[in-house]
């Protein structure tokens, strides 16, 4: 089991293009812990707007009797991918990682496997 900050820290260090991590808890739409951004791209920002899209999808999910539950969401701009990836089990209930990706640099199906595994190891 890993604790958050190493959870960041191996997502910014095993994720090709990776640039900025966040563990955000979308009951608040607070970021639990950050690492990466920088002065053009402000985390907090994006971490409490990104609850903003959890909560739609799932409002839209309950509304259309969908039982299933979200494993990622994925927002490609034109030189990003933004993954959102909600986590289960062990306290991790409300809470998602928020992974911003260089398109250019990354490989969008490696970044998902490994922000799945980063997920399972996590321990909230």
């Amino acid at each position: 089991m890993a604790n958050l900050e190493t959870s960041l820290k191996e997502c910014l260090g095993s994720i090709d293009g990776a640039t900025a991590v966040a563990l955000v808890d979308y009951t608040s739409g607070m970021a639990l812990g950050t690492l990466g951004g920088g002065k053009d791209f402000n985390l907090e920002v994006a971490a409490a707007g990104n609850t903003d899209v959890v909560r739609s999808k799932l409002r839209t999910m309950e509304h259309l009797g969908l039982k299933d539950e979200i494993e990622d969401i994925l927002i490609t701009l034109n030189t990003q991918y933004h993954l959102i990836r909600l986590l289960k089990g062990r306290g991790g209930n409300g809470l998602f990682l928020y992974l911003v990706l260089d398109s250019s640099r990354a490989n969008l199906a490696m970044a998902r496997h490994l922000l799945r595994r980063i997920e399972a190891d996590l321990e909230v």
